[in-house]
């Protein structure tokens, strides 16, 4: 006679843990490929280009609605992410018409404020582990978006810059899945 097998029930924060593991590294591949796009193409702003920073901003749209839904109580922070990072990709949208001086701008204000939001989301989480390097992308994110409006009044600014930034916000998700490991492996 065979017992029938019981499962164990499923801890919702382990749950939670793998789905913001596998959103982080699934962030970590794109801002690679996002980056190495923009590189490529940031010496003008084309419609490659412009398409390109309006499009970040709507992937992290959609991170946070994952990041949202994942979660087992509902985060301020979070829905106010949504909302800068969708007035970004409107507000780059019309910026990529006036120049790279705009769209830097639009950008810097854009990390400075969602950097803010990500900074208190991620102090918030205790618990997971692995907030503390979104901790630090958060407040990297702040401070570059103020290079990012001094750069735009420079005499040559460059989306080249904002590249760079992707790839380092890229590796802190990276860093912060391999932290959440531990928890999203516990059941």
């Amino acid at each position: 006679m065979t017992l029938p097998r019981t499962s164990r029930p499923v801890d919702p924060a382990a749950a939670g843990a793998r789905i913001l593991r596998t959103l982080y590294v699934t962030r970590f591949g794109f801002a690679l490929v996002w980056a190495v796009l923009l590189a490529t193409t940031a010496d003008t702003l084309g419609v490659l280009a412009g398409t390109l920073m309006v499009l970040y901003p709507l992937v992290d749209v959609a991170a946070a609605v994952i990041d949202l839904r994942s979660s087992a109580r509902p985060s301020a922070g979070l829905t106010v992410t949504i909302g800068l990072s969708l007035a970004a990709a409107v507000g780059l949208a019309a910026a990529a018409t006036s120049g790279e001086p705009a769209v830097l701008r639009v950008w810097g204000a854009w990390a400075i404020t969602a950097g803010i939001v990500q900074l208190v989301v991620a102090a918030g989480r205790r618990g997971l582990g692995g907030q503390w390097p979104q901790i630090v992308s958060g407040s990297v994110s702040a401070l570059l978006g103020v290079v990012f409006v001094v750069q735009a009044g420079g005499e040559a600014p460059s989306l080249a810059s904002v590249a760079g930034y992707a790839v380092g916000g890229g590796v802190l998700f990276l860093v912060s899945a391999l932290r959440l490991r531990r928890s999203a492996q516990a059941t």
